[in-house]
């Protein structure tokens, strides 16, 4: 048990939840934007019930319907004017439309739902800063299982561990298979006993040294081996791959339970519209930018030079999410409106008069 528990994971999740050919299936990834969106429609349901929201029960899916669209069309041009500028230019469109091809940002995803909420408040006469209040509330479980997501589809890789951790990484590090892919010839070459696993009938170093395509064919199945739990595959890469901080699995806990805790904590007593949103636009950012000490740097996205040290794209990002939150806060406790809501209080909202089909 000891020995187990010094072995770095090797990475073994294959991102299809059911796989049907080639790249058709569904994918874990699109699973945990469903499992997000549905424990949101139940916490706006609840909330809605209780009266500790302006919403009318019938209004959660409606609400929930215009947050899908600010997220996916938010999250991927965010993702392109953040990290992928080429894709809104070659080929015009066509590449910010390619979306089963990955690249979605959380803080474009944000700023659409903000935008989404707006125009959900005025058409239905709500309070933005209190329907900013409900959705910042429900946001923590979606980020949750996004950022499982991550690390089922292995990517958003975290840094490697400090070489004298290296030789006998700790548990909780992980390594991926993918890393084949980088490996010099030397280390191809360990691979040779498994290469009767695969369908190559060449070595891979010959493979490697002609630099043909067929070697990556040959290594993506020892990949797939590997996510098919093969000991043997696994146990021959094991030396080979470095270890790596899990930061997804960091990230995961500090977006999701983490950040959730805190706004249950602030939201226990009624607050003035506005405080909880701007609790959460203090509370992820500050929590990314510490996670984000231990993960990697988008590819071909360099860092930012600050007064603070070089900073990652998604940290100069929370840094203005921190600063519009406290903002946000500040004006909110100063606005002369009354507390509202409260999750250790009932009956804040008096019952709706008309529903939503009513205001359309």
């Amino acid at each position: 048990m000891q020995a187990l528990l010094a072995e770095a994971y090797v990475h073994q999740l294959n991102p299809f939840a059911v796989h049907f050919f080639d790249n058709l299936g569904i994918r874990w990834y699109g699973l945990s934007y469903l499992a997000g969106f549905a424990v949101a429609w139940g916490l706006f349901s609840w909330l809605a019930r209780t009266r500790r929201t302006s919403l009318a029960t019938k209004e959660a899916s409606d609400l929930l319907f215009y947050l899908i669209l600010g997220v996916i069309v938010g999250g991927r041009l965010g993702y392109c004017i953040f990290y992928q500028p080429t894709l809104l230019i070659d080929p015009p469109i066509l590449g910010v439309l390619q979306v089963w091809k990955g690249g979605m940002a959380s803080h474009g995803g944000m700023i659409g739902v903000v935008v989404a909420l707006v125009i959900y408040a005025r058409r239905f006469q709500h309070s933005i800063p209190h329907l900013m209040d409900i959705v910042g509330f429900a946001a923590p479980p979606g980020l949750f299982f996004g950022r499982i997501a991550n690390f089922v589809n292995a990517e958003l890789w975290g840094k490697p561990l400090p070489a004298d951790l290296q030789a006998s990484p700790p548990a909780w590090s992980v390594k991926y298979p993918q890393e084949l892919l980088t490996l010099s010839i030397d280390k191809i070459e360990s691979l040779e006993p498994i290469r009767n696993l695969t369908s190559s009938d060449r070595p891979f170093a010959d493979l490697a040294r002609e630099r043909h395509e067929q070697l990556n064919e040959a290594l993506q199945q020892v990949i797939e081996l590997a996510q098919a739990g093969n000991e043997q595959v696994i146990e021959t890469l094991r030396p080979l791959l470095t270890a790596y901080y899990p930061s997804q699995i960091f990230q995961a806990i500090s977006d999701g339970p983490a950040l959730f805790l805190l706004l249950v904590v602030v939201w226990l007593w009624p607050r003035k519209p506005g405080v909880i949103a701007g609790s959460f636009l203090v509370g992820y950012p500050v929590m990314r930018i510490v996670t984000e000490v231990y993960r990697q740097p988008d590819e071909g996205v360099a860092l930012l030079p600050t007064p603070f040290g070089d900073l990652s794209r998604g940290q100069v990002l929370s840094v203005l999410m921190v600063l519009c939150g406290l903002i946000i806060i500040v004006a909110s406790a100063r606005r002369q409106t009354p507390r509202v809501s409260g999750l250790l209080r009932k009956a804040a909202f008096p019952e709706p008069t008309h529903d939503s089909a009513a205001k359309k």
